[in-house]
């Protein structure tokens, strides 16, 4: 029996249901990539997965009809990193997606992004064992699939991925984490304060990435990057890009001084 391709490896872990098995899936595949093992099938039929592969839980729901999240209780401690380990599940798909989806770009993107996939499963691991220790677990709570919908809104274009989900929507968990995580030291959460940590050192290199491959396709393309970032937020977002940005966080992750000073004038 011939071994599966890469794009098929991926396949099969994006339709995974099993959150658990699905991160062991991606810990395979990047192992595997990085070994060679795995020869690129891009002949393979791309599907359109509107929803992949997910638990029947969370129940997703409107961000308004959510429960309050605070540190101020253990529940609302719970609410709060369970809508995190929402996120990095999602990231997961999210960065499996980048691989699976555009086939023609070079080789390092698939390597980037399979990396990215298997930081985002070790996150989640991380945030549902912490969430099992609370007496919780992941679905416990309702969630939101925000993230997801503008990937698929963007599936048609590697560059407007590229620029409005790492460049906006993981960028701005940049801006809100410290925050976040100074809330949780706080009331002394240090299991939580780890965590966070771990997750936005390594969320500031995925960020980067995004960044990257963005400027490389602007650069393809003959494109001026920051003209472009303006319009794609004008077309997705109608304008609003939220702020204030974490200009340390956002730096490090490649945005350029003069950029930063832009999108304030014009978004905020």
């Amino acid at each position: 029996m011939a071994t599966a391709g890469l794009y098929q490896s991926v396949e099969d872990a994006l339709i995974e249901t099993d959150p658990g098995r699905k991160c062991d899936s991606v810990a395979k595949l990047f192992r595997r990539w990085n070994q060679g093992e795995l020869p690129l099938d891009r002949k393979l039929p791309i599907l359109e997965f509107n929803q992949p592969g997910k638990p029947d839980l969370p129940r997703l729901t409107e961000p308004r009809k959510l429960g309050r999240r605070t540190t101020s209780n253990e529940r609302g401690r719970a609410i709060l990193l369970h809508a995190f380990t929402h996120i990095e599940f999602n990231a997961i798909n999210i960065a499996l997606d980048a691989v699976y989806r555009y086939r023609n770009m070079p080789v390092q993107f698939t390597s980037d992004w399979l990396s990215v996939a298997s930081d985002e499963a070790r996150h989640f691991l991380l945030l549902s064992q912490d969430l099992i220790e609370r007496g919780s677990f992941y679905g416990e709570f309702d969630a939101h699939d925000g993230l997801w919908d503008m990937v698929c809104r963007t599936r048609h274009d590697v560059l407007h991925r590229m620029a409005l989900v790492p460049r906006v929507m993981e960028a701005r968990g940049l801006d809100v984490s410290p925050g976040i995580i100074d809330r949780f030291k706080q009331v002394g959460d240090q299991n939580a304060v780890d965590i966070l940590e771990v997750i936005y050192r390594d969320e500031i290199g995925h960020v980067r990435i995004g960044n990257h491959w963005y400027h490389y396709l602007c650069e393809l393309r003959e494109l001026d990057s920051a003209a472009t970032f303006r319009s794609l937020v004008d077309e997705y977002l109608k304008g609003k890009l939220r702020g204030p940005f974490n200009w340390p966080a956002r730096l490090e992750a490649g945005f350029e001084e003069s950029e930063l000073k832009a999108l304030e004038r014009s978004f905020n």
